[in-house]
């Protein structure tokens, strides 16, 4: 069940980035970015999503299957995708598209501090997992392209893996360790 969902999903994403680089080609050029908005640093073009997307979208999608799988103990039959999942991935896509908003309106303050508010939601929810990875990529890549996004979706990621997994519970042991003492 899992494969095919993986393999319908991939699809749509490539037609999908396919579709949007066609249009930007034939209405004034696909874009290009330079890194981290400078002048100075190379400039990426938009058509490198082709390529990256679709890889990155069968990739993040086997990932959660991996997971689920490890989670179900081996049993790989799912009847559905877990609502956490989905909920991740739509949940990614909003603050992507926001953010990518913002930006595109000229705004560049909140979108600084929606990347800083990410570090707080990190304490409480798993942003790490692919599927939060590949909604923020995909919510941005209208605005940004894929190259960038993905080069900072993956070091939120990271930082969310670390405060997730290793801050958090570093946190907790204290707080419980405090209410013992106080109780």
């Amino acid at each position: 069940m899992f494969l095919k969902t993986r393999l319908y999903f991939s699809a749509v994403v490539t037609l999908g980035i396919l579709s949007l680089l066609l249009w930007n080609h034939f209405n004034g050029g696909v874009p290009s970015h330079h890194i981290l908005a400078r002048e100075d640093l190379p400039e990426i073009s938009n058509w490198w999503g082709a390529i990256l997307l679709p890889l990155l979208t069968w990739f993040l999608t086997y990932q959660v299957e991996k997971r689920l799988t490890k989670q179900n103990k081996g049993k790989s039959r799912m009847k559905a995708i877990p609502k956490s999942v989905t909920v991740g991935f739509f949940m990614a896509l909003l603050f992507g598209i926001t953010l990518s908003s913002f930006f595109s309106l000229g705004n560049t303050e909140v979108p600084g501090y929606m990347l800083m508010a990410v570090l707080g939601i990190s304490l409480f929810l798993p942003i790490y997992r692919a599927e939060c990875l590949l909604g923020f990529v995909i919510g941005m890549t209208y605005t940004f392209g894929a190259v960038l996004p993905t080069g900072i979706g993956s070091i939120l990621a990271l930082i969310g893996a670390v405060i997730y997994l290793g801050v958090r519970p570093v946190i907790w042991f204290v707080v419980s360790k405090a209410r013992n003492l106080a109780g």
